[in-house]
Order: C-alpha cells, then sequence, then structure tokens
C-alpha cells in the first residue's frame, strides 16, 4: 500500500493580522490630512537604517508615489548595490510634493536616508554617525565618511538642532529575502537602538522584499499574513534586533510596476499610518 508523503502547508488558513484590503481610502485620507499635534513642529522627522541593499530609498520613492497618486522618484534608489557598498553618500532629507503647479506643497512628515550598515570596520554608515544624527547634529548634506566620524569641530555638525531637525521616530529596514544579517550589523543596530531608546525616540522596522521571498506572496500580496515563511522571517527580525513583533510591517516596495497597485499601496500606507502616529506621540509629549 503506498502512503503519501503529506507536505505541510506553506500558508495559515487564516492571516494573523488583519488589514483592509480593498479599502485604502480611508487610509490614504487619514495621512493625506496628518498634522503634527506640536503646534511648533513643522513636520514629523523619520529616519531609516539598515544593512545595505534593504530598500530603505525605495521605500522613500514608494511612499511618495503611493501620496502622489503616480510613480514618482524624489530618493535615488539603486537596484543593485554598488561594488557591494552603499549607494546613499550622503544625509539628505526628503519630502513629498502635495498639490500641482502653483499649489505645490509638502506633507508634514519627512525621511532621511542614510548609507547602509555594512560588516566591518571602516564599511558603510557609522554607528555613532547615526547617532549624532538622532539628536539632530547632522547637518543636511553632510558626506558621510566610513573612517572619520561626524565630530563637534566637523563642518557638518549642528551644534544648535531644533526641535524640527530632531528625530521622531527610527526606522529600522531589512529585507525578507536576505539569509542572515552579520552580527557585526546587528551589533550596530543594538548600539543604536540603545541610545534611541535612552532618548525616548520611538522605534519600529520594515521588511521589504516580501514577494522576492515567499512564493504565497509572490502569488498573491494579499498571502502576506498567511505566509508561514514570513512570519517566521519576521520572529527572527524581532528577535535578533530586539523590535517587537507588532512594530515590524512586511512591503512590497514599488520596483518593476509603472502603475500604482491597491495590495502594495495597502501595505505601504499601513506602515507609513504607525510611522506617523508614534512620531506624533514622541513630538506632543
Amino acid at each position: 500500500m503506498n502512503i503519501s508523503k503529506i507536505i505541510p502547508s506553506a500558508a495559515f488558513s487564516e492571516p494573523w493580522r488583519q488589514i483592509p484590503w480593498g479599502n485604502n481610502a480611508e487610509t490614504l485620507q487619514y495621512v493625506q490630512e496628518f498634522q503634527p499635534g506640536n503646534e511648533d513642529l513643522q513636520h514629523i522627522r523619520i529616519l531609516l537604517y539598515g544593512p545595505i541593499g534593504a530598500g530603505k530609498s525605495s521605500f522613500i520613492n514608494s511612499v511618495s508615489s503611493v501620496m502622489r497618486r503616480r510613480m514618482a522618484t524624489p530618493a535615488i534608489a539603486a537596484s543593485v548595490v554598488h561594488a557591494g557598498h552603499s549607494f546613499t553618500k550622503k544625509f539628505e532629507t526628503h519630502k513629498i510634493k502635495k498639490g500641482r503647479g502653483g499649489q505645490k506643497t509638502h506633507y508634514p512628515f519627512v525621511f532621511n536616508d542614510i548609507m547602509g550598515l555594512e560588516d566591518g570596520e571602516g564599511q558603510g554608515v557609522r554607528a555613532d554617525d547615526i547617532k549624532v544624527a538622532l539628536k539632530g547634529h547632522m547637518r543636511e548634506g553632510y558626506m558621510f565618511n566610513p573612517v572619520t566620524p561626524l565630530t563637534p569641530e566637523s563642518s557638518g555638525y549642528n551644534p544648535s538642532p531644533s526641535l524640527d531637525n530632531k528625530v521622531h521616530v527610527l526606522v529600522c529596514v531589512l529585507s525578507a529575502n536576505v539569509a542572515e544579517v552579520k552580527e557585526s550589523v546587528i551589533k550596530k543596530m543594538a548600539d543604536i537602538r540603545e541610545v534611541a531608546s535612552l532618548l525616548g525616540i520611538p522605534q519600529m522596522a520594515i521588511i521589504s522584499c516580501i514577494d522576492q521571498a515567499c512564493e504565497e506572496t509572490e502569488k498573491d500580496l494579499k498571502n502576506v499574513y498567511k505566509s508561514k515563511h514570513l512570519k517566521k522571517k519576521m520572529e527572527e527580525f524581532s528577535a535578533a534586533v530586539g523590535i517587537p513583533l507588532n512594530y515590524i510591517f512586511p512591503v512590497k516596495n514599488y520596483s518593476e510596476e509603472i502603475d500604482l497597485n491597491d495590495d502594495v499601496d495597502a501595505l505601504i500606507l499601513s506602515a507609513l499610518k504607525k510611522m506617523i502616529d508614534f512620531g506624533d506621540d514622541f513630538t506632543d509629549k
């Protein structure tokens, strides 16, 4: 008698986290109409950090596309990490336009992309430089130097940061399509998180490239919270970087598409809403 081998399902029968698929209008309106609770603040500043090639710049581009309702590219993103090193070389604030023609303004939240964390000393952004940026001491346009840290004597140092200069939300960006994150990079993340915690800065994470990491989400993005593989990945990331699972959000960045997609938008909006809510709570204290 032949006994067929039972292959465990790669997906849960029910999603372990709920998201309003097909109903982005309410979340989009919430984000579009957001204004900081602190009247002395012009914008919520969101700092993205993580390993090279994790999708930090691509996430900024994707948020801009969702908000502007068309494909937009405010931040240069490298589809391939150049020679194994970070594409981002300078500290730059990315604002997202709203309105058209003479009515153009910007949404009251901004992103800072930062040079990627790399394995070993003298490679990628220095953890000490990110700590300086958290406190608002890094000037716009500062060129990252993996060997020499930013100090109060440097021309790129801002000695008197305003509330707007300071970081209000710290977001770790990791790729679900990476087998593992090097121990030295995890250590740098832990150092950065410790400083942010002492400053009271809220922290969360986004997991990118979910369509490349799992057959279930490649077939249908709505399977993201049914995928056993992705949930395990998120749990591993949570344990490694110390960010609670409910503060980790899977996303797919726009990469090959030429038009917007409701399912891609849903995940991006879910993460973005939490970022501005966390930042607003922090700055309203």
